[in-house]
């Protein structure tokens, strides 16, 4: 498996012409090599990519499985939707883009004309856009509303959240989400906050946390105090565990026999749901071991591709240190 190579740096001025272009853009789609290499699509083949962002990764699928491959493109994030509309429009009718959240993979491939599949891809991190926009509050640095929705005309904002909610429940949100140890210290700490004044940035926000969390011992920690808090609640807003289940699910159903699924996750949780779903998936029957023959008749679905899970090349993190902790899934759909 190719898993480290044609990886290139900002140094590298003999590296790949799309991997110059998608730096100048301010968008470096995470561990794309081993993706296509994983997904390997070819001319004529449909894929999907669940998570479209900034269309980094839908690119070079859309290069791949060239001249008549078409790729559906999903993303809950109207911002993204239209930003990558515009930039991959020279590929016309070949990309198919949706503005919806991936939880509704299969009713909305299947009106857009993709019933089966050869491949499907879920990246699940933030884009370098998010995290940029001041009125999405994804940043800590944000001076705009803390919101945190990837769809904002759906669900509740995150200041809203954190507004309405008790010490109690923030403390147990920043502990299950967001694996936070400090999690009652920081949850009273919001609450006291809020008494005076309404938390409403990601830069407030980040500043209750920062005073409330004490410094770590030998110096400064690699990650900012707020990460695991800003994690928890962007999991709670958009309901992110919940919307992963169902998704796996439904696109086990769309992929063909020999398609491939490929999700790249960023924190355990995420991936723990992966490689969960992708163990049941591929022991098929779930008769209790007392039982001595099947009676569910549940066959295997899936086999796993590859070592699980593949981490970035040292080349790329040092390129594009948001890939870091990206932990990437590959699994084959079985012959029904």
């Amino acid at each position: 498996m190719g898993s480290r190579r044609n990886h290139i740096s900002l140094r590298d001025p003999g590296g790949p012409p799309h991997a110059v272009k998608e730096m100048e853009e301010g968008h470096l789609p995470v561990m794309v090599e081993e993706v296509i290499d994983l997904l390997s699509p070819v001319p004529g083949s449909f894929q999907i990519d669940a998570t479209l962002g900034g269309g980094g990764h839908t690119l070079r699928i859309l290069e791949a499985n060239a001249p008549d491959g078409r790729v559906l493109g999903l993303d809950a994030d109207p911002a993204a939707v239209e930003r990558t509309q515009a930039r991959l429009a020279r590929f016309g009718d070949r990309l198919v883009v949706r503005q919806t959240n991936f939880a509704a993979i299969g009713s909305v491939a299947r009106e857009a004309g993709f019933p089966a599949v050869d491949g499907i891809l879920m990246d699940l991190g933030l884009s370098s856009f998010q995290l940029a926009e001041e009125g999405r509050g994804f940043s800590f640095r944000a001076a705009g509303p803390l919101d945190m929705r990837f769809d904002p005309g759906t669900g509740i904002p995150a200041s809203e959240l954190i507004a309405r909610s008790s010490v109690d429940e923030l403390t147990d949100l920043f502990r299950r989400l967001g694996e936070e140890p400090h999690a009652r210290r920081i949850a009273r700490a919001i609450v006291a906050e809020r008494e005076r004044t309404p938390i409403a940035t990601g830069a407030q926000l980040a500043a209750v946390v920062e005073r409330a969390v004490p410094a770590p011992r030998g110096g400064r920690s690699r990650i900012h105090p707020a990460t695991r808090v800003f994690q928890a609640l962007r999991i709670a807003v958009n309901r992110e565990l919940e919307v992963l289940a169902e998704a796996l699910e439904d696109a086990l159903l769309l992929l063909r026999p020999g398609g491939r699924l490929v999700v790249i996750a960023y924190h355990s949780l995420e991936d723990r749901i992966v490689k969960r779903f992708v163990a049941a998936e591929r022991r098929g029957c779930i008769c209790p071991p007392s039982f001595p023959v099947c009676s569910c008749g549940l066959a295997p679905r899936l086999r796993p591709v590859g070592h699980q899970p593949l981490l970035p090349s040292d080349a790329e993190v040092a390129r594009n240190p948001r890939a870091r902790s990206a932990r990437l899934r590959c699994a084959e759909r079985l012959a029904a």
